[in-house]
């Protein structure tokens, strides 16, 4: 199977777009330009390898060990010549680091591209009239044929880097290398949303594009446990004195763990039962709060933030109202969540069903997740 390169040029100084620092390097929505940039070709199935070009000054702000760093050179072309030597791929898209917005179909259209010709890149045609002139008008050129260019801009690896090896004249972007060494180069569509960050007013852009784009999961969670002996419950992480107490496998908390599940469902990773079998002693009598941390860990390192999660407990006794304030706040701080962002609230089954007959408790759950 092909395989295929991601090549990141990120070496620029450039301050054009304010803040005081390389643009690649500025805050775009809570995670650097770069960051997103790399995130987009890291999702990417096809992507094997990604080889980031930074610049000499820069390389200790990149700490992803799991992507290969190189230091880039005096000039754009230059870097991409010092990127190419680190790629061990058959095929390569170069990507400036300043098109943090690039698309998984976007990706696709130039990788398939690839299967049939030697290079290929992304474009828009100009549907703009076009002026020639200085501060007056002074003629009209004709727009066909021509065509904004975009990246990532794909070649297989062999050829690319023989081409930029024979250019010795500065290039302002990789197609024209590959054309200056005779190489058929394919377009295909590009996409309006893959801008180029290059002024501040093309953050507010990104910024709106991003809210546009917002990834944003809901899950739901059901959970129930018979009432047995004891002499109280625990509910969403909080000693409730009662009659009798809960019975389950773990400590039976049953508010928690519907919480949990719906974190769970929002990511579609099952179940509790799923990363805690109940067939499984270690976790006889575990406290909830273990698997209600486990289900926000999750959804960190698959890049979710919990917004905001909504508790509903069903029961006829033990009253929950007087514990609220205390339920919200121990979820709170095992979520690692502000207290209003966590929703507690009971009611009863109007003495229908098991909960009516005081025969045991349930509790439903929502969840709402946001990719960060």
């Amino acid at each position: 199977m092909t395989t295929t390169a991601a090549l990141i040029v990120a070496a620029g100084r450039g301050l054009r777009a304010g803040g005081g620092v390389p643009k690649q390097w500025r805050d775009l929505c809570g995670q650097s330009v770069l960051a997103r940039t790399v995130a987009a070709f890291s999702a990417h199935p096809v992507i094997d390898q990604i080889v980031l070009v930074l610049h000499q000054d820069d390389l200790h702000l990149w700490t992803d060990t799991s992507i290969t760093v190189v230091t880039g050179g005096e000039t754009r072309q230059a870097s991409v010549v010092a990127g190419l030597d680190a790629v061990t791929a058959e095929r390569v898209l170069i990507h400036d680091a300043a098109r943090p917005l690039v698309s998984c179909a976007v990706i696709d259209r130039v990788c398939k591209a690839l299967d049939a010709f030697a290079g290929a890149a992304p474009a828009l045609p100009v549907t703009d009239a076009l002026w020639r002139g200085d501060e007056m008008v002074t003629g009209i050129q004709d727009r066909d044929g021509l065509f904004r260019a975009q990246t990532p801009q794909g070649f297989h690896t062999s050829v690319i880097r023989a081409a930029h090896a024979s250019h010795a004249l500065p290039a302002a972007d990789d197609v024209s290398v590959a054309r200056a060494a005779g190489l058929d180069v394919a377009i295909v569509a590009g996409d309006e949303d893959n801008l180029k960050i290059t002024h501040a007013s093309d953050f507010a852009r990104a910024e709106r594009l991003l809210g546009m784009r917002m990834d944003i999961r809901l899950g739901n969670g059901y959970d129930v446990h018979r009432f047995g002996p004891g002499d109280h419950v625990m509910l969403c992480g909080v000693k409730v004195p009662h009659g009798r107490g809960l019975q389950g496998h773990s400590d039976a908390d049953v508010g928690m763990h519907a919480v949990t599940d719906a974190i769970y469902g929002a990511l579609a990773q099952g179940d509790i039962g799923v990363h805690f079998p109940p067939s499984d002693p270690q976790w006889k009598g575990a406290k909830s709060h273990i698997f209600l941390r486990h289900a926000v860990t999750l959804a960190t390192d698959m890049g979710y933030a919990i917004s905001n999660v909504d508790c509903t407990l069903v029961c006829e006794y033990p009253k929950v109202g007087p514990h609220q304030p205390a339920m919200r706040a121990a979820m709170a701080s095992i979520m690692g969540l502000a207290a209003d962002r966590v929703s507690v609230k009971a009611t009863t089954s109007e003495r229908l069903g098991f909960t009516g007959r005081e025969e045991g408790i349930a509790a439903l759950a929502t969840a709402t997740l946001v990719k960060t």
